[in-house]
């Protein structure tokens, strides 16, 4: 059970550094937020996923309502993250914000 968790675990912490790797690389503001919010939401479900299979393997049922706490975690930032994401999208085209474009090569 401890190689599985890890193994999650491992999976996620690699989801939320491309994440991190993304919004430091993409060039605008549109872009950087496709990383924020697929990757760390991916990260976090693998994470908190482990977690909970983690917590729900010793036996009670203490143990068995955290893994459910955990899980409705899961579920609530599942729903919230994108729709954060997409709010914030709205705001900055609101805003006047434009998108990146690639300049043209010329060579000299």
């Amino acid at each position: 059970m401890n190689i599985i968790v890890t193994a999650l675990l491992i999976c996620g912490l690699v989801f939320f550094a491309g994440g991190a790797v993304g919004i430091i690389r993409f060039p605008d503001f549109y872009s950087r937020l496709h990383p924020a919010g697929k990757l760390d939401t991916a990260g976090l479900v693998i994470a908190m996923g482990a977690l909970a299979l983690y917590t729900a393997s010793s036996i009670g049922t203490a143990s068995l309502l955290t893994a459910i706490k955990i899980i409705l975690i899961v579920v609530f930032v599942f729903i919230t993250s994108p729709t954060a994401t997409h709010a914030i999208i709205d705001a900055g085209i609101r805003a006047g914000l434009t998108p990146w474009k690639k300049e043209p090569h010329v060579d000299e």
